[in-house]
């Protein structure tokens, strides 16, 4: 029987909800310790990531995903098997069911959904089963929000909440998942 693949993110964002400059900056961001992130991504099988985060991490930092294998929302890349990123396999999926059915037939058990809008699809289809925040004491005033449209309240559940030596507050969330 196929593995169920349950999706979990981790994201740092700005004080005031932003996980990223105007224009994609995120440099006020990796200067925090990413803390727990190691551990997080080392119980990861694959990784669910958008268009704009896979040109980005491709261009910036193709190896930073250490082999771990890239399964990538797009509606304007063909889908299939693409040129690995780094050591990592990518594969190109056009929808969610596809993206699920492939995860499911590799015996992935848990895959890091990375991106704010890939964050934002898995959260309003009912499919996050947790989100991990940081939340960075830096104030940005514009930037890429971390949340966007919902179709209605998503209640979440706090399963711990914690602040680092330089200020940051990290909270973890659990999502009922459909």
């Amino acid at each position: 029987m196929a593995a169920m693949t349950t999706f979990h993110a981790f994201l740092g964002c700005s004080l005031d909800g932003y996980i990223a400059g105007p224009h994609g900056e995120l440099d006020w961001l990796t200067v925090f310790d990413n803390t727990g992130f190691d551990t997080f991504f080392a119980s990861m099988d694959a990784l669910a990531m958008g268009r704009k985060s896979y040109d980005t991490m491709r261009r910036s930092a193709p190896d930073y995903y250490r082999g771990t294998p890239i399964h990538v929302l797009s509606t304007s890349l063909p889908a299939g098997r693409h040129q690995d990123m780094g050591r990592s396999r990518v594969t190109v999926h056009p929808d969610l069911r596809s993206l699920r059915s492939a995860l499911s037939e590799t015996g992935a058990n848990r895959a890091y959904a990375d991106g704010g809008r890939t964050v934002q699809t898995f959260l309003t289809a009912g499919l996050l089963s947790d989100l991990t925040i940081t939340r960075v004491p830096v104030l940005l005033g514009e930037g890429i929000p971390l949340f966007g449209r919902t179709p209605g309240p998503l209640r979440a559940e706090l399963v711990e909440s914690t602040t680092t030596a330089e200020g940051a507050v990290q909270s973890v969330y659990r999502f009922p998942v459909s």
